[in-house]
C-alpha cells in the first residue's frame, strides 16, 4: 500500500504497485531500441476487416490517432528522457508524405481526431506542411501537444491557417529553478505561460494544460497549478506519474494519486464533478464551486495508475518511425513503415494493416500488476 501523509490513501489501498528499478548493466538510453516488432500483425477476422473500422477484440472502436512526428525534444524531463538519450537516424522517421498518408487512411477507417505529438512536434521542420496535408486529405480535428518552448505568434497563425485547431501545453512547475531541474532546459514557466496567452489570442482552443506530479519534487504545487485554470479560463489537467522513463527508474513511492492531488487542490478551491466526460475521455473533470456553471475553468485528473480507463479506450498510436502501438504500454509494435515504403502497397493494404494491428490491442496496461512489464521505449519515443 502507499502511505499518504501518514495514512493509507483510499484510492490506492487495493493496489500493490511494482518497484521498477534500473536494470543492472543496462545500456545507454537510446530511442533506437524497440520492442518485438513483426512486419505484419496477424489478420483480424474477415467480418472485422469487412466493416472497415478499427475495432479491437474487446469491442472498442478507435476514433483517436496519436501521431508522433518526431522523437526529438529540446527538453529532458526527469520522468521521460535521460540527458544521454540518442535520437533515431532521420531516415528511419516517417516522411511528411507518409505521415499524411497514414492520417488519410485512418480517417477513412473512422478516426475523427489526430493529435500530433513527439518528442516535441514544433521541432519538425515541415510541421506546417504536415498540418496542411492532413487538413487537405481529411476532415478530422487536428490537435497538437507541445512544451510551448518554440511558440511564436507568427508560427501559431501559420499553423492555424494550415488547419491546426487546438493545442495542449505541458507545464509541471511554476517555480523557475524547479522547472529547470525538472525539464533540464533553459525554458522558464514564464515562457510557457506566454505561449498559453498566445494560443488563446490565436483561437487555438479549447486549450488544456498538463502537469505530471512527482512526490517530493513538485507535488506541493497542485493548488498553484490549478489556479492557472482560473487565471486563463482553461482546463488544467494532472497526470499520474507513469513508468515511461528512458532510465527505467520509475518508483511507486514517488507516485501521487489523482485523489490525493484533488484533495490538495480542494484545500484551497472547492471542486464539483462535472459529470459530462465522455466514457473514452482520459480525464475526469471538475469545475470550481465558486464560479458560474458555464465557466470554462476546469480541473481534470488523468489517473491511469489508480483508476485505469482502458475499458473505453478509443486511441491508437503511431511512433515517429512508423510503428503502430495499440496501447501506450504495448510490449509489441507493428512495423507499418515497411508497408508505407513498399511502392506496390495501396490504401487497402495499409487499411487492413491498421485494422489487424488494432485487433491485437490488449485489454489493459496492468501497471498495478506484479507481472507488469515497462515498455522498452520511453514516452518521447512512443508519442504522448
Amino acid at each position: 500500500m502507499i502511505q499518504v501523509k501518514g495514512k493509507t490513501s483510499m484510492a490506492v489501498s487495493r493496489l500493490s504497485l511494482p518497484q521498477l528499478a534500473p536494470r543492472a548493466g543496462a545500456p545507454a538510453a537510446s530511442h533506437a531500441r524497440a520492442p518485438d516488432c513483426s512486419e505484419l500483425p496477424p489478420p483480424a477476422p474477415d467480418h472485422v476487416r469487412a466493416a472497415r473500422r478499427m475495432i479491437d477484440s474487446h469491442g472498442r472502436v478507435i476514433r483517436d490517432l496519436r501521431l508522433s512526428i518526431t522523437d526529438r525534444c529540446n527538453f529532458r524531463c526527469v520522468y521521460c528522457m535521460d540527458p544521454g538519450v540518442r535520437f533515431m537516424e532521420r531516415e528511419r522517421l516517417l516522411s511528411t508524405h507518409e505521415i499524411i498518408r497514414v492520417a488519410r487512411v485512418a480517417a477513412s477507417l473512422g478516426v475523427r481526431k489526430v493529435r500530433l505529438t513527439g518528442g516535441e512536434p514544433t521541432l519538425h521542420p515541415e510541421l506546417t506542411e504536415i498540418i496542411g496535408g492532413i487538413r487537405a486529405a481529411t476532415g478530422v480535428e487536428i490537435a497538437m501537444i507541445t512544451n510551448a518552448s518554440c511558440l511564436s505568434r507568427a508560427a501559431l497563425r501559420e499553423w492555424r491557417r494550415a488547419g491546426l485547431e487546438r493545442i495542449t501545453i505541458s507545464i509541471d512547475s511554476m517555480r523557475p529553478e524547479r522547472f529547470a531541474r525538472l525539464t533540464r532546459s533553459t525554458c522558464t514557466p514564464a515562457d510557457v505561460l506566454d505561449g498559453v496567452s498566445m494560443c488563446l489570442d490565436e483561437g487555438l482552443t479549447p486549450l488544456k494544460l498538463n502537469a505530471v506530479l512527482i512526490r517530493g519534487f513538485n507535488d506541493d504545487e497542485a493548488p498553484m497549478l490549478a489556479g492557472l485554470a482560473r487565471r486563463f479560463g482553461i482546463e488544467m489537467r494532472f497526470i499520474e506519474y507513469m513508468p515511461l522513463d528512458s532510465g527505467r527508474a520509475w518508483d511507486s513511492s514517488k507516485w501521487v494519486s489523482a485523489d490525493e492531488t484533488r484533495r490538495a487542490i480542494e484545500a484551497r478551491h472547492s471542486l464539483i464533478a462535472c459529470g459530462d466526460d465522455e466514457p473514452s475521455s482520459t480525464a475526469r473533470t471538475y469545475r470550481f464551486a465558486d464560479l458560474p456553471l458555464d465557466a470554462s475553468a476546469r480541473v481534470g485528473f488523468i489517473a491511469p495508475v489508480s483508476s485505469p480507463f482502458c475499458g473505453a479506450c478509443s486511441r491508437l498510436r503511431l511512433t515517429a518511425d512508423g510503428k503502430v502501438r495499440p496501447c501506450l504500454f504495448s510490449t509489441r509494435e507493428w512495423n507499418l513503415r515497411a508497408l508505407l515504403r513498399d511502392e506496390a502497397a495501396g490504401g487497402d493494404e495499409i487499411a487492413n494493416f491498421l485494422i489487424d494491428a488494432t485487433w491485437t490491442k490488449q485489454a489493459g496496461h496492468g501497471i498495478a500488476s506484479p507481472a507488469f512489464v515497462q515498455p522498452e521505449r520511453p514516452m518521447s519515443a512512443i508519442g504522448g
